[in-house]
């Protein structure tokens, strides 16, 4: 990374944070210190001494740094012991190593003095890998922000294609994972009523949860915003393959490239949400997280369609089939999932904003404007005008290609 060229001293400037909203924000967690990170790596004996602080991450859930060491930079995460816990983290670790062996570039996560990929200490969780590859073109860039342009997205979606190929034979179960996870066990259902008994059961295994919505009418809201799309989806439920995916598939956490190059995905990163789900799945979430401004648009009520990039979609979409062709079935699910895509992660921040960080504003803001609004969005001129353009992808795909 150029960044590490510069001189930095071990004390950085005053941090910010990514907040809600496009506003930057005091960070939740204390930032991570020379000393602490010091300490910490002293159980990596294959890093040797820290020398300075170079880079603290931005991402509002954890606390995260660049250090130079004796054997070159390392990034080093903290997490709440209460949103991953040691054994946790191995899980995506070791699907993270299964990706490398089949030769993806994904971040390596480095190993403690007694074999484990992460270390705990007092309330945190600490996990550390070698810096990877490439330029983080987009390290301040937050979530629901678009590409720079369509030669990125189509590197994406290629990158995605082959990770999922990479993923095929692996066979890990399912994550179990209570706070900011990703996933989409609620709406792999048959039936209706089926979605409300196993969201009843997630809500009672998180009891943060299960207090915010004790004052929500939640399966009036879910009945009238979510099962509509639901019943979409659900002809085409047999289609979907189970899969271990990234389930965060944004540009922030792709490395590039040198920039003088054509646009590639020099290292993949951030398996924090990464778990079992489906490739359909997957790339619904890729869209959601790249394609749609979802932060911008309550400034344009009026004509939000520029801020769905179609363009960069169409060429993400290239991309990805061109590696990984998706069946006609498939490519029909992809536009019933999407305005399911999201729920199950907002449902995950709303037990982590009310029952860790004790704030109602946020957790309000993931009931409602998350869990329930970007689904509502999908009945928008907008959302629909997204929605269409995905069917009729999928249609062009079931027809027959001229000789």
């Amino acid at each position: 990374m150029r960044e590490l060229t510069r001189d930095v001293s071990t004390t950085l400037p005053p941090l910010h944070s990514h907040g809600m909203g496009l506003d930057v924000v005091a960070p939740s967690w204390p930032s991570l210190t020379l000393d602490e990170v010091a300490r910490i790596l002293r159980n990596y004996p294959q890093v040797g001494a820290v020398t300075r602080l170079v880079w603290h991450s931005p991402r509002p859930f954890s606390s995260a740094c660049v250090v130079d060491s004796e054997a070159g930079p390392v990034f080093v995460k903290r997490l709440l012991h209460q949103i991953r816990t040691v054994d946790e983290l191995a899980q995506e670790h070791l699907f993270m190593a299964h990706l490398r062996q089949q030769g993806l570039p994904v971040s390596v996560v480095l190993h403690t003095a007694d074999g484990r990929t992460a270390h705990a200490e007092e309330e945190w969780t600490y996990e550390v890998h070698r810096l990877g590859e490439g330029v983080d073109r987009y390290r301040d860039a937050t979530s629901w922000t678009p590409f720079a342009n369509c030669a990125d997205a189509a590197a994406a979606g290629a990158a995605l294609a082959h990770l999922h190929l990479a993923a095929r034979d692996y066979a890990a179960p399912a994550r179990n994972v209570k706070l900011l996870a990703s996933g989409f066990t609620l709406f792999h259902a048959d039936q209706p009523q089926e979605v409300l008994s196993r969201m009843a059961h997630y809500i009672e295994q998180r009891p943060a949860l299960a207090d915010y919505l004790a004052a929500c009418d939640w399966r009036q809201d879910v009945t009238r915003l979510l099962l509509p799309f639901h019943a979409q989806l659900r002809p085409l439920l047999r289609c979907l393959q189970p899969l271990w995916t990234h389930n965060d598939w944004h540009a922030s956490n792709l490395l590039w490239a040198n920039p003088q190059a054509a646009p590639a995905v020099a290292t993949i990163v951030d398996f924090g949400l990464a778990d079992r789900t489906c490739a359909v799945y997957d790339l619904a979430l890729a869209i959601e997280r790249n394609i749609i401004e979802w932060l911008r648009l309550p400034q344009h009520p009026e004509n939000q369609r520029p801020l769905v990039h179609i363009d960069q979609l169409d060429a993400m979409l290239e991309a990805y089939q061109a590696l990984a062709p998706m069946s006609r079935l498939e490519a029909q699910a992809l536009s019933a999932i999407l305005p399911l895509a999201h729920a199950e992660f907002a449902l995950s921040e709303v037990a982590y904003f009310h029952g860790v960080q004790k704030s109602a504003e946020n957790a309000s803001l993931a009931y409602d404007t998350y869990f329930l609004g970007h689904a509502e969005w999908f009945n928008s001129d907008a959302g629909r005008y997204l929605l269409a353009h995905l069917r009729q992808w999928a249609a062009a795909l079931a027809t027959p290609r001229e000789s």
